[in-house]
């Protein structure tokens, strides 16, 4: 049987092995995992691992019935620890594994961690695959670059591919079943990308995919890689990006993935102490090791490479930096010189960064890092981690816990509605409303309104409306544009049957509108890492609940006022001072009747007075309705006006 296989192949030439142990390639998928290919004019496959404390690795699949050990690979010469053979008549769409003899002489089973496919869990078998696909996207990724930039619009709609939509018997969808609706979806209602949660493989459907196992592979549950690709491509024609959630933080221990991948700690510590993590019952890669800083940065590297997605968001980078991340004293070790700072974990994430950025044009990596860790956005060569953005998890639960307030209480918490702007040029900050806030009892975005229905209504309008116009990218879990009433659970579909009711249309209408206006508006997002693009007209006023600012654009583009009513009272009468006289068009009202609002406004507009007022030399009069959100444009600024803020002085 051994005749079966063939020894001395390889796709992997000496540069390849030397930047994989130092620590430095990007594409080891190229010659790790199973590559179709021709030797000796026979067709099949070579296999290749990496597993240096092997006593012996065998390859078994579909080709040869399952047996365990009549297909041996053979190490490499150079002591690597990558082991290969050729397999003849092995073809696409068969299922392997690996079987590894330890030192011990126990035999495990392991899937392949380079696999690109996977058999439909709970099967955990490798599937070998030849992808490929015929992009037509071409128009789209030669100008991403300017869609990702920080001063372009962002409104990232969060999606679990699994229950945003269900069929009709409750049973999974398929990437071709997204592919037919969300494009035009995320197009109608404003977005600007997709994030997708983790769509690479994971054994537990309810770890909405942060407990990875196929670093290379798309979940089969929904199709196959192609499908995937297909549905980006499509996405992509809609003038929509593609973000991908993925998880370098940690993997889960189960007996075919990683760990314990050779039958020694070979991609996480052998220490619990660096090699656990309590918070979710995983691994943690040994970022000090070469070969694991390969595989990861080449896992990245692969999607954005072979998928086309046009960024990253690294999950849990917050637990990555800190050795004592939600451990107590004497859980962890602490660094080489005594600090909590993972070292290795802070030159892995740079070099990360620093690969992606140099090698894929107009891409993003963004960071979900809850702490005041300095310069996550910032240059690797000022000193920074090197990201292109950070999710803003400070202002997110100082805005959440003020809006769950009832409002006859928010006075005394005014600062966390306004606290965000002192430190909102820091880095370059996403504002998201992500999924981690309508789980585990935490209720929807809906349910965190206080008041009846139609307060809640009013209220999430506002808030959607206040994270639009703020300063900062914007991110919205799928559900929250038309304000479903439930938790989200990963095992239904939307409650899309909602949107038959006034109110929860009304938010989907409020919410779409508002999103198209942002993005047609540069005054909203040209500026945000700049303090030019944003001024206080009054942030002090806890009392009336009432705040109110000024948005900017470079060059010809006026000025933008925002108000926002925080309390269920209609504030008549009531004066701000406004950058320019003259008319100033009522362009979006939260609480307009169309979206379910009292149909309280202005009647079409204000006109500025010359009355002096927060340090202005033009005042109005507005009406306030309750708990909304209204946007005031000067649509055609006067002759010889300035509209740079010199017009105020």
């Amino acid at each position: 049987m051994t005749d079966d296989i063939v020894h001395g192949v390889s796709l992997a030439g000496e540069k390849d092995i030397y930047f994989f142990r130092e620590g430095s390639h990007r594409r080891i998928y190229d010659f790790l995992g199973a590559h179709k290919m021709c030797h000796d004019g026979a067709e099949g496959v070579l296999f290749a691992l990496w597993a240096p404390a092997a006593s012996d690795v065998f390859v078994m699949g579909d080709f040869n019935s399952w047996s365990r050990e009549s297909h041996p690979l053979s190490p490499r010469w150079d002591s690597s620890g990558i082991w290969e053979g050729f397999v003849p008549g092995a073809a696409a769409g068969c299922r392997y594994k690996f079987v590894i003899r330890t030192q011990s002489g126990d035999l495990i089973e392991k899937s392949d961690p380079l696999a690109f496919a996977t058999e439909v869990m709970p099967a955990n078998a490798s599937v070998i695959a030849a992808v490929s696909y015929e992009w037509s996207d071409g128009e789209w990724m030669l100008s991403r670059g300017v869609k990702n930039a920080p001063d372009a619009p962002q409104s990232i709609y969060e999606v679990h591919a699994g229950s945003w939509r269900r069929n009709m018997d409750n049973s999974l969808p398929t990437w071709r079943m997204l592919e037919k609706e969300l494009p035009d979806y995320a197009a109608e209602k404003g977005f600007t990308h997709v994030e997708f949660m983790p769509v690479m493989e994971h054994p537990f459907y309810g770890s909405w995919g942060y407990q990875t196992t196929g670093y290379f592979a798309p979940t089969s549950r929904y199709g196959s890689p192609e499908e995937l690709m297909s549905l980006i491509n499509t996405l992509h024609r809609r003038g929509i990006g593609v973000i991908l959630d993925w998880v370098p933080s940690h993997f889960p221990m189960d007996s075919f993935g990683l760990y314990r991948f050779d039958g020694t700690a070979l991609y996480e510590h052998e220490d619990a102490r660096r090699g656990f993590h309590p918070d979710w019952n995983s691994a943690i890669f040994n970022y000090g090791r070469g070969e694991v800083r390969s595989f990861l940065i080449s896992s990245a590297h692969y999607w954005l490479d072979r998928y086309h997605a046009d960024g990253i968001r690294v999950d849990a980078v917050a637990s990555m930096l800190y050795l004592d991340y939600s451990r107590k004293a004497g859980e962890w070790l602490p660094n080489r010189h005594g600090g909590r700072e993972n070292l290795e974990a802070i030159d892995f994430l740079k070099e990360l960064n620093c690969a992606l950025y140099e090698d894929f044009e107009g891409i993003s990596v963004t960071a979900e890092e809850s702490t005041s860790w300095p310069a996550v956005t910032k240059p690797v060569w000022l000193g920074g981690l090197g990201f292109g953005y950070k999710w803003n998890m400070g202002w997110m639960n100082d805005f959440i816990s003020y809006m769950s307030l009832d409002p006859i209480y928010r006075k005394y918490a005014h600062d966390r509605l306004t606290f965000g702007m002192w430190y909102a040029y820091a880095e370059n900050f996403v504002l998201p409303f992500s999924h981690d806030e309508v789980v585990y009892g935490k209720c929807s975005l809906f349910e965190k309104m206080p008041g009846d229905e139609w307060q809640k209504a009013a209220g999430l309008r506002l808030a959607l409306g206040w994270m639009l116009f703020h300063p900062g990218k914007k991110l919205l879990f799928m559900g929250g544009e038309f304000g479903q009433s439930r938790e989200w659970c990963h095992d239904r579909g939307l409650d899309w049957h909602q949107l038959a009711d006034g109110l929860h249309a009304g938010i989907a209408g409020w919410f779409a509108d508002a999103n198209n206006f942002y993005k047609d508006h540069a005054q909203f997002w040209q500026l945000d890492q700049s303090p030019e693009g944003f001024e206080w007209i009054d942030c002090s006023d806890r009392d009336a609940g009432v705040v109110s600012f000024i948005r900017r654009a470079a060059g010809t583009s006026g000025p933008v006022v925002i108000a926002a009513n925080f309390t269920p009272v209609v504030r008549s009468g009531y004066r701000i001072g406004l950058p320019l006289p003259g008319f100033w068009r009522e362009a979006l009202n939260s609480d307009a009747s169309v979206y379910g609002g009292s149909g309280c406004g202005n009647m079409g507009g204000v006109t500025a007075e010359d009355v002096p007022f927060h340090g202005r030399d033009h005042s109005a009069e507005i009406t306030l309705p309750p708990l909304s959100c209204t946007v005031f444009v000067k649509d055609a600024p006067e002759p010889g006006a300035q509209i740079s803020s010199e017009a105020e002085e």
